[in-house]
């Protein structure tokens, strides 16, 4: 059965235009806070004088607000653009975008929100509630859940609620922390998804990146042997995808080995483990948690990463092949399929 905006589609398209047109606006508008006229014709690509008429007609309908400073969204236009979601994605083709990319790396599930997480904190959020969403379809009762750090996850964290307490399920790091921002550690994120949702959490206090002899010690502690166990059963990790060499050099990896590690290819990293453009792992750093072969076994696997720079990375792990879900922009996503359009083409 035909969807009632393919059926528009057919009998209506001036009407899709419009709306089509009207949604832009009002999402440019929220993605900016405020913003001036001159301003948002430029990036619409539209005349001011179109844009006037457009806009005019949005304050009428009390979903723009318009004063001297600029342009904001009302509530009302807030509300309006989460009640058109579902169909944005028929009518930008998002729909369509996100089944190419779950055929082409064999996954189970591909969303794929509006905008660019990288450069717009709108777009961040947008990408943090979806991956709520995934998570939460996940999630069944008395659950392990192992989260990784980072920025992304740390949005997932934030907007992550539950209206039945989750008493029976733990939230643990994935690993041991970086030696970056308190609020992007696995072991922050992790307490805040738990205290949000009314579950139970561990921590995990060891360093990211151990040193053989270092390693080899903290594993002979009860303490962080009895939780290591607890992480490495998780049956549903959540994580982030990063730039390799970026986040080697987060971790203050030496320079000989990232000069290394950039001769061998890698090109993303995640868990831990960097991967180069075929998915093949060429490098593994040696931290208490979560081991590759853990992944491999986990039940449910999701990676949810944004930005258009962050393509190659993404489509990297993807190709190793132990992900279910991808959670992602649109930026990224047309990234994605270019990538995908010139690897047909070879």
């Amino acid at each position: 059965m035909q969807s009632l905006i393919e059926i528009q589609q057919q009998l209506l398209p001036d009407m899709l235009v419009v709306m089509r047109k009207r949604y832009l606006i009002l999402r440019q508008v929220m993605l900016s806070d405020m913003i001036g006229r001159r301003t948002l014709a430029a990036s619409l690509d539209m005349t001011e004088r179109v844009l006037r008429a457009e806009t005019d007609f949005l304050k009428s309908q009390d979903l723009l607000l318009i004063d001297a400073a600029g342009m904001r969204i009302s509530e009302a236009g807030k509300r309006l653009l989460e009640d058109m979601e579902p169909y944005y994605k028929v009518m930008f083709g998002l729909s369509e975008l996100e089944e190419r990319i779950r055929k082409h790396f064999g996954l189970k599930q591909v969303v794929v929100v509006a905008g660019d997480s990288e450069n717009s904190l709108h777009s961040k959020r947008e990408l943090g509630r979806a991956g709520c969403t995934a998570l939460r379809k996940a999630m069944g009762k008395d659950d392990v859940v192992a989260v990784t750090g980072g920025s992304t996850i740390a949005q997932v964290a934030s907007q992550l609620t539950s209206q039945t307490p989750l008493k029976g399920n733990w939230f643990v790091p994935a690993r041991g922390g970086l030696g970056e921002s308190l609020d992007y550690q696995a072991n922050t994120i992790a307490s805040t998804m738990a205290k949000r949702t009314g579950a139970q959490y561990r921590m995990l206090h060891v360093p990211d990146h151990l040193g053989e002899e270092a390693y080899t010690s903290l594993m002979q502690e009860p303490n962080v042997r009895e939780i290591v166990e607890v992480i490495r059963k998780a049956r549903i990790v959540i994580h982030g995808i990063g730039d390799a060499i970026v986040m080697a050099r987060r971790r203050r990896v030496d320079a000989t080995v990232i000069e290394a590690m950039k001769a061998e290819g890698a090109l993303a990293e995640s868990f831990g483990y960097y991967f180069d453009r075929k998915g093949a792992v060429v490098r593994k750093m040696l931290t208490a948690g979560l081991r590759l072969e853990d992944i491999m076994e986990t039940e449910v696997v999701i990676a949810i990463a944004g930005g258009q720079h962050k393509a190659e990375a993404i489509a990297a792990v993807m190709r190793f092949g132990h992900d279910d879900v991808l959670v992602t922009d649109e930026a990224a996503a047309m990234e994605l399929a270019a990538i995908m359009d010139r690897e047909e083409k070879q």
